[in-house]
């Protein structure tokens, strides 16, 4: 049998250790970043008179005028206003273009006891939120000072029995200061606040 001299016994050591260390290297999860650096997505919807309606996603907040486009732009042509056209988006918005009558009267004014002036749609954007089921698709937090029975019956844990009492007590103290009122709620203790936190926010 054949026996190593120590040098020999080293250079297999670190061989050894150099083999380990390129397999480490392989296999390890480069695309794994710390906390601060992972990229949040934008989730924006469009719906009503567009070319595309839909969820679109969005690397950096979009502006009114960017979600618009990326869903075809609007199905009719209409100017877009220089300054709500700017507006910058947040996670979970839903914007809605829809049509609406207005009269333009006559030009010049008819004499007392005309008739006149034409009709005319125009097309206007309303911005809100997206409806609960589909924030809790995209994990965007569900603002507890707007939610109903029927959103807060969406989120796991939460029973119609809860949900009427953090409506409840959301009425009786005029609002959510915190996320961390919650645990003020009849039915939930420290363990099952862990749970649910992740799933609410409170806007201003």
């Amino acid at each position: 049998m054949k026996h190593f001299s120590i040098a020999q016994q080293w250079v297999l050591f670190f061989l050894a250790l150099l083999l380990l260390g390129i397999l480490t290297f392989k296999f390890y999860d480069h695309s794994t970043l710390p906390p601060e650096e992972i990229v949040k997505e934008i989730v924006i919807e469009v719906s009503g008179e567009i070319q595309k309606p839909g969820i679109y996603i969005f690397k950096n907040p979009p502006t009114l005028r960017e979600a618009i486009e990326k869903a075809g732009g609007l199905k009719e042509t209409a100017q877009f206003d220089s300054i709500s056209s700017t507006e910058v988006l947040e996670t979970g918005t839903l914007l809605t273009v829809t049509k609406e009558s207005s009269q333009i009267p006559p030009h010049p004014p008819l004499l007392k006891g005309g008739h006149g002036g034409i009709k005319r749609e125009d097309l206007k954007i309303r911005i809100s939120r997206m409806a609960a089921n589909k924030l809790l698709v995209f994990s965007i937090p569900l603002d507890l000072n707007r939610v109903s029975v029927e959103d807060l019956c969406l989120v796991p844990e939460i029973n119609e029995f809860l949900a009427r009492e953090i409506v409840v007590y959301r009425q009786r103290r005029r609002g959510f200061r915190s996320v961390q009122e919650l645990k003020n709620v009849k039915g939930i203790g420290e363990k099952k606040y862990l749970s649910l936190r992740k799933f609410f926010i409170v806007r201003s």
